[in-house]
């Protein structure tokens, strides 16, 4: 059953006031309240600029529901009140509308086909107008069926072998979501195999050291992190982000905020 559930934040309401995130309360229902004015512009990519934005997590599910959805929001509700960012979540479809005033759209462990034709066309045409997006996690195992998703996201899901801890090799450290990393970085989640290598369409920022745990499939070039601006908009997508501890450490938690703030062109 699908109802709505779109949180509003505005500048004036801090971030810590959302709630409801995850799906749908039925019986407790929250009117909308108006997002400020920040639509993309319709240039042909996002102007790097200062200031607050307004960021919309996308968390509809149609395949394998994550449980680090609700803390994932969280995660982004708190980033947001500490760096001067105002987020609404929702489960439910997309559309202009929906999309209007936002300056980030994240797809936050989503799954499976969670958009009709006129939420393709909207997601679509606010990306080439240079909206951001930020892909997390298990945003490459949704909408096989689309091709211009599949250009956005970068790859899309393949398999995985079971949670353990992995060795990622930082490729590009010019980035905010990577630049407070070392050569390396080491951590526990699920890692995905992808369909194909995103390389070279695509800037790499984290790889896959497949010698360092078990199920790996791709190779000596295992992409993880990436983000490209080919399509209008600027794209972001992170493979962590499966455990719910993932959002409690502080490390992942830099890691999405630079994805977000790149994505925001901040």
């Amino acid at each position: 059953m699908n109802r709505r559930a779109l949180l509003r934040a505005t500048v004036a309401v801090p971030a810590a006031a959302l709630v409801g995130c995850g799906r749908p309360v039925d019986d407790e229902p929250v009117p909308p309240v108006p997002s400020p004015s920040l639509a993309p512009s319709a240039s042909a990519g996002p102007a790097v600029s200062a200031g607050p934005f307004s960021v919309l997590v996308f968390t509809r599910t149609a395949g394998f529901r994550h449980d680090s959805i609700r803390p994932g929001v969280q995660s982004i509700r708190d980033l947001g009140e500490e760096h001067g960012f105002t987020i609404a979540a929702t489960e439910d479809g997309l559309d202009a509308g929906a999309l209007a005033g936002f300056r980030v759209v994240i797809f936050l462990n989503t799954s499976g086909d969670v958009l009709d034709a006129a939420g393709r066309a909207a997601l679509e045409g606010y990306i080439r107008g240079g909206g951001g997006f930020v892909g997390v996690h298990s945003a490459a195992d949704t909408e096989y069926g689309w091709p211009f998703y599949g250009e956005l996201v970068g790859a899309w899901f393949d398999a995985h072998p079971e949670i353990q801890r992995a060795t990622l090799r930082v490729e590009d450290r010019a980035h905010p979501a990577t630049a407070h990393l070392g050569a390396s970085w080491v951590r526990t989640d699920e890692w995905y195999n992808y369909r194909t290598n995103p390389r070279p369409g695509v800037r790499v920022l984290l790889t896959l050291d497949e010698s360092t745990y078990s199920g790996g499939t791709m190779g000596a070039d295992h992409p993880l992190a990436w983000c490209h601006e080919r399509l209008g908009g600027r794209a972001f997508y992170t493979g962590c982000g499966h455990t719910v501890e993932s959002y409690a450490d502080p490390a992942f938690r830099q890691h999405l905020l630079g994805g977000i703030q790149y994505a925001a062109a901040r």
